[in-house]
């Protein structure tokens, strides 16, 4: 059986953190792989045990701590472990006690993983387009300077996402992001008519760098384009699955 894949990050250095795609896991079928995603239709015991081998690979015997994702820009302060029936809705989690593990599920929307190494306060987003635009990345560093850090010391590492060559989307959605901001169209490739490529990767970098985090490290992997290593939500639509798994992104302290 292969073993679980961890892609870290050299700006985290030694903070317990990775960015898992669907390699290592037991799940079978449609979801073959480290599916994590409560919300499938896989197996649950099945995910429960892909949730413990994630863990295991950043942090052996810490409590995993997730949130019903629901593309908000709203962001938990974490004090202890959640039970996984009672996860709060929010898209983002901080925390500064040690022994908890902060897991982000995508499959083509943008992890972010943050850490104030000095302060010992790290945080975990889940930006897909709707919490990006809405603030989520900046909502996590006001939590983390909440706690103590100083976003003058963040870090970030952005994983693996649906890449710019992969993300076509409509006029309507490229309005909607110029309409925010005119510089925003720097992230908008030239597609079919009607259409534009997003670079969703590039404008999370960018939405952090403006809030003032100096290092930013993009791992530039494109979910959509290699199905044997990750999960992803629009080639699942593509092939016309009836559903796709998720991976999973986690940073942690160590007690």
């Amino acid at each position: 059986m292969d073993s679980v894949e961890v892609l870290r990050s050299r700006l985290l250095g030694d903070i317990p953190h990775g960015f898992l795609g669907r390699r290592g896991g037991v799940s079978d079928g449609l979801y073959a792989g480290l599916n994590v995603g409560l919300g499938s239709e896989d197996d649950r015991q099945a995910v429960l045990e892909n949730r413990r081998r994630a863990t295991d690979a950043i942090l052996p015997n810490a409590d995993l701590v997730t949130v019903h994702q629901v593309h908000s820009p709203d962001v938990l302060t974490v004090s202890e472990p959640v039970a996984l029936d009672e996860r709060p809705q929010a898209d983002a989690m901080v925390t500064d006690r040690p022994g908890l593990v902060l897991g982000i599920l995508t499959a083509d929307c943008v992890p972010v993983l943050f850490a104030d190494r000095d302060a010992g306060i790290i945080g975990a987003a889940h930006a897909g387009w709707k919490g990006a635009i809405s603030g989520v990345t900046d909502n996590t560093l006001a939590a983390m300077e909440a706690l103590g850090a100083d976003r003058s010391r963040i870090a970030c590492a952005i994983g693996p996402c649906i890449a710019q060559k992969s993300y076509e989307v409509d006029d309507g959605f490229y309005r909607r992001f110029v309409g925010e901001a005119d510089e925003n169209e720097r992230f908008f490739g030239s597609g079919k008519p009607g259409h534009w490529q997003f670079d969703i990767e590039g404008y999370v970098a960018a939405r952090l760098a403006a809030a003032g985090v100096r290092r930013v490290e993009c791992l530039g992997e494109d979910t959509y384009s290699q199905p044997d290593r990750f999960f992803s939500y629009r080639r699942s639509c593509h092939r016309n699955e009836p559903g796709y798994g998720r991976e999973i992104s986690l940073i942690g302290l160590r007690g």
